[in-house]
């Protein structure tokens, strides 16, 4: 009884980081159970799903996330651009770190 609690634990707080940083909470509830200390480590670990870089799909002009090599909307074949689009303002940088 006791390991269940410890691996619903384990799972909660897995799932609450993964959460945080834009993900499914209950995909990383499940790793988190599934393995409890390594699940937890590897959703704090894991990239800021909001922070990607977005393109449009030239065919449905649907945002899709710069790694995405087909469209998930239309299916339509993405090529890499060659230019990126300009970072943000050094000012709005800062102001995402402010309490």
């Amino acid at each position: 009884m006791e390991f269940l609690l410890i691996l619903f634990f384990f799972a909660l707080s897995a799932g609450t980081i993964g959460k945080i940083k834009g993900s499914s909470f209950f995909l990383w509830f499940l790793i988190g159970f599934c393995l409890p200390f390594l699940g937890t480590l590897a959703a704090f670990v894991s990239r800021h799903e909001r922070d990607v870089t977005l393109r449009r799909c030239p065919e449905c002009t649907h945002p899709q996330p710069l790694q995405n090599q087909i469209c998930t909307r239309c299916g339509a074949d993405l090529d890499f651009p060659d230019e990126f689009g300009e970072p943000e303002p050094a000012h709005r940088q800062e102001r995402l770190f402010e309490p």
